[in-house]
């Protein structure tokens, strides 16, 4: 049976059916962080909705090559080709070497995705270990006939490409009126039109990172290193490219102009965005100065978090909501979620200690159909989250010793939650692996199963004393048909 998997195609507005099970090579780009500064809630959601569509692929029977980059040189301040290097001011402030700069952030990005769960890509380029593939890239252009020289940089012609194609088919941007309201520059710019954009630029004097081209000694632009990385690793066609809707203009229209002019051909099949995270309906960004970056979550060292929030929170504040919609966030969410996912977890956790019983008296049949029904629709992970807690309340009467599962019944229920709760959604119990805490939760449960003792010699006063004690303590205890559990 050929599972029929919907996603949202930005460039034609609507869910389109992807490529059929029978071609089970899947090449997937995905733009990852420029990496000037600490990853933050925006650069989380991508991450983790990316990762879920990875996730999902494989487990459809897709090899994926997931190709996420790392943006290291080019990405100029304000995105029109203006202003410094990114890379290159963080270094000037630091007094650090770029590749310095690069190294330390990369690693704190790997680390925070490492703890949010996400899987490493395939294969991670850096736009600066691919100079000279970019090169070849902008001659193509020109030889096209679509880029031109100025004062030693080169810039794509709008204009003329719009003549043949369509720019800004993707943002859904008029780019006649664009044209028209910036036609004459009156020599202010080496540009022939502001809606031109760079593919090479000259290195001003100051300039840290520079190579050497044909044109000039100088870097790439911000966009021509995707464009560059993403047919070599992936072919002049390749299936899906990815990242945040604040990249549909400019970066990933420019992408599919440069694409198109060299090759002739459109490279991508489907454009998938993500949208924001917002705070007080403002969106967060480096750029806005109201981002929060991710080890402040997980310490919860920022004026805005009322507490810390751990790694699988965060994943799972993201993934109660689609990922074509907006999240705003407040620390009251972000509580709201802990406690979710709490309840998702403990429920998980009792469904795998329950013992079977000759018959069902409580119907869960059709979960995993209806979970598979909510993922191939475009990844819709609310939906399968609202139907995981829909089963716990059967777990939860089962666990109480009010209802029954038969074995088949428990063996199905246990596969579909670890397939869509750990496979499939990539949550995971956290737990903490020193030697202390490991001592401390040992002697949690001696002292409740000393209590236990006490119930069952009718010891009322040393039973009470200890669940009252611990209760004060913060401890939530409760008895179960086969024990107890507790949290703090």
């Amino acid at each position: 049976m050929e599972n029929k998997l919907t996603l949202y195609n930005t460039l034609h507005r609507k869910k389109e059916l992807f490529i059929p099970i029978h071609s089970p090579h899947v090449g997937m780009y995905v733009c990852g962080p420029t990496v000037y500064g600490d990853a933050h809630l925006g650069h989380a959601r991508p991450a983790i909705t990316f990762d879920i569509l990875f996730r999902y692929l494989q487990h459809l029977g897709y090899k994926v090559r997931y190709v996420r980059n790392i943006t290291d040189v080019g990405h100029l301040e304000n995105d029109a080709d203006s202003g410094e290097d990114k890379i290159a001011k963080k270094a000037r402030l630091d007094e650090l070497e770029p590749m310095e700069v690069v190294q330390y952030y990369t690693n704190r990005y790997h680390k925070a995705m490492e703890a949010l769960n996400v899987l490493p890509p395939s294969i991670e380029p850096h736009a600066s270990g691919h100079i000279m593939e970019q090169i070849d890239f902008v001659q193509k252009i020109l030889n096209a006939g679509f880029a031109y020289e100025s004062e030693g940089s080169v810039y794509f012609d709008v204009e003329k490409y719009n003549k043949k194609y369509q720019y800004g088919k993707l943002s859904g941007r008029n780019i006649d009126d664009m044209l028209e309201s910036t036609r004459d520059l009156d020599g202010q710019s080496e540009k022939r039109r502001s809606v031109d954009f760079a593919l090479w630029k000259k290195a001003a004097p100051e300039h840290i990172m520079r190579w050497k081209a044909p044109w000039s000694e100088g870097f790439p632009g911000w966009h021509m290193e995707c464009s560059a990385m993403g047919t070599k690793y992936l072919g002049e066609e390749f299936d899906i490219h990815g990242g945040g809707m604040d990249l549909m203009f400019p970066h990933h229209e420019c992408e599919i102009a440069q694409s198109t002019a060299a090759l002739g051909k459109e490279t991508v099949k489907y454009w998938m965005h993500n949208n924001m995270i917002t705070i007080n309906g403002q969106k967060m960004g480096k750029s806005l100065g109201n981002f929060i970056n991710l080890e402040e979550f997980f310490t919860g060292t920022h004026p805005l978090l009322t507490q810390p929030f751990s790694p699988m929170t965060v994943r799972f504040f993201i993934l109660q909501a689609h990922y074509r919609s907006t999240v705003d966030f407040s620390s009251e969410a972000l509580q709201a979620s802990e406690k979710g996912l709490s309840r998702l977890m403990e429920g998980y956790a009792r469904l795998q200690k329950l013992t079977p019983s000759a018959t069902s008296s409580v119907e869960t049949a059709g979960l995993r159909a209806k979970c598979e029904e909510a993922m191939l629709d475009d990844l819709n992970t609310p939906i399968v989250i609202s139907h995981l807690f829909e089963a716990l309340k059967a777990i939860n009467l089962v666990s109480d010793g009010k209802e029954t599962f038969s074995e088949v019944d428990l063996v199905e229920l246990n596969d579909v939650f670890k397939l869509m709760v750990e496979e499939i959604l990539g949550l995971v119990v956290e737990t903490e692996t020193s030697a202390g805490n490991e001592a401390y939760k040992k002697a949690i449960d001696l002292l409740l199963n000393m209590r236990l003792e006490a119930k069952k010699n009718k010891d009322w006063a040393t039973s009470d004393k200890i669940r009252n004690e611990l209760t004060a303590l913060g401890f939530e205890i409760k008895d179960t048909k086969d024990g107890f559990e507790w949290r703090i």
